[in-house]
């Protein structure tokens, strides 16, 4: 028996003509033809709805009898009333079209969530079937028999003391960037660190340098803000920095990917990200360095972030559990300088009451136990292998028509098919087949220099697979 929602009723109209009893009635009915109600599920009791809306139960028992009597509602004794499971489908149909308004936006899927495993060539989604379900389940069992009445009370907003000690260490020991418990914040996703220092430490038309091509929802977050974005260009070494001082020498951040750039994949190389320290140092300006896939380095070790190098404090390093663990925890972390660790304090406290306490605690345990480096050594062999698989199966389709950009590391490649045309139009055909390529020119904020697709590797299970998704993008592209 599923237990009684939450009533889906707005208040009531004490004022209008119609009777509440008739208000109550019409508001379950079109609660269920809407589908916010489903057949088989148990709603609240006359006494306990009358007692939530500050109306006599005579009135609920009223509205009740009436859908008992039309067949939307199905009294079961002590099991209570429930949406009668009998009801005919015509009955569950939505009257107003303007419910259609309530629709996702186009692309809001693709983003955020699937029904089903995620389609073919996803971006950006780790690998769901090599995640350690067990290991994980035994640790949030754990956690959950021994909650206490301190576990169920509000958090601290900068997040829970041992994550916040587990990823210092971490990211001391296996990205060189040394920092202390107290300057790690943790965070509901990247988008909401950036959100964080964007409160800590900037203005409505601050100036901020993007990469070009980039993505776009970090960007988007700071254009809420206010700030003016700058696109500065990338190349073989990561961001110019040049182009950046002659765009905007006095911006005030600096976002950038420098272990793998998103989307191009290119690794910052050390005179860059000398010149891009000595900038930010010169300028008093701020360097976001988001280390989104940092781990996932296939031609020897991974490298060391760019805040190992910072000896001025001007690098705020930023990561996220999306991309190592799975993207539904909505956890991430940034690292403040010890000269912003007040600011950035205040703006959480003012932004947030903080992420859930006990999945905090689940993730610090797995990292503490040393499951978490595991994962990750297993996670690179992994991705390394279904990345040449990937490539492989490029070069057998499509032969010497595609030009395949191998980067060092990431979790995607990028495949220029000049002979079917632009990137976009090829997109939108194998988009139109349930493969989620993306193109590489819309990553641009002006006009594209580069064209290519995108594909997401991390999830083509196996040999086989990856041979028949190709095959079905080939035979989407001839179409």
């Amino acid at each position: 028996m599923k237990s009684p929602p939450r009533t889906p009723l707005p208040d009531l109209e004490r004022r209008q003509g119609e009777p509440l009893y008739r208000q109550i009635y019409r508001r379950f009915r079109d609660a269920i033809e809407q589908g916010l109600l489903a057949p088989g599920d148990r709603v609240a009791s006359a006494r306990s709805l009358a007692s939530e809306l500050g109306v006599a139960r005579g009135t609920v028992d009223l509205a009740y009898s009436q859908l008992m009597g039309e067949g939307y509602f199905l009294a079961r004794g002590q099991a209570g009333t429930v949406v009668s499971p009998r009801l005919p489908a015509a009955a569950r149909m939505p009257r107003r079209p303007a419910q259609a308004a309530m629709a996702p936006a186009p692309g809001v899927a693709a983003m955020h969530g699937f029904d089903a495993a995620p389609p073919p060539f996803q971006l950006g989604m780790p690998a769901l079937d090599a995640f350690p379900r067990k290991q994980w389940l035994r640790l949030a069992a754990r956690r959950l028999r021994a909650l206490s009445p301190a576990d169920m009370a509000y958090g601290d907003p900068a997040g829970y003391w041992p994550l916040r000690q587990a990823i210092a260490a971490y990211l001391s020991v296996s990205r060189g960037a040394a920092c202390e418990p107290g300057q790690v914040f943790v965070t509901a996703g990247h988008r909401a660190s950036l959100a964080l220092l964007a409160r800590a430490l900037l203005a409505p038309g601050d100036p901020v340098w993007v990469e070009e091509p980039g993505f776009a929802p970090p960007c988007e977050v700071l254009e809420r803000h206010g700030c003016r974005l700058v696109p500065v260009p990338v190349d073989g070494e990561g961001l110019i920095v040049e182009a950046g001082r002659q765009r905007a020498p006095g911006a005030r951040m600096a976002l950038v990917t420098p272990s793998h750039q998103a989307p191009l994949g290119v690794s910052m190389s050390l005179a860059r990200r000398a010149e891009l320290l000595g900038w930010a140092t010169q300028a008093g300006a701020w360097v976001v360095e988001d280390d989104y896939d940092g781990e996932y380095h296939y031609a020897g070790p991974p490298l060391p972030a760019l805040k190992s190098l910072d000896a001025y404090d001007r690098v705020i390093y930023t990561g996220s559990f999306s991309k190592v663990l799975y993207p539904g925890l909505a956890l991430a972390y940034l690292v403040a300088p010890a000269p912003l660790v007040q600011a950035c304090g205040q703006a959480a406290a003012t932004g947030s009451n903080g992420c859930p306490k006990l999945v905090q605690a689940i993730v610090a345990d797995f990292m503490a136990e040393g499951h978490f480096s595991r994962h990750l050594k297993k996670m690179r062999q992994l991705y390394g292998r279904r990345r040449r698989l990937l490539a492989a199966a490029l070069r057998q389709v499509f032969g010497d028509g595609a030009e395949i950009g191998l980067a060092q590391g990431g979790m995607h490649l990028i495949v220029r098919l000049p002979e079917y045309g632009d990137d976009a139009a090829q997109a939108r055909r194998a988009q139109a087949a349930g493969l989620n390529v993306q193109p590489l020119s819309a990553r641009y904020a002006g006009e594209a220099t580069r064209q290519g697709l995108l594909l997401g590797f991390t999830n083509l299970a196996s040999e086989d697979e990856t041979l028949l998704r190709v095959r079905q993008l080939r035979r989407a592209l001839d179409v």
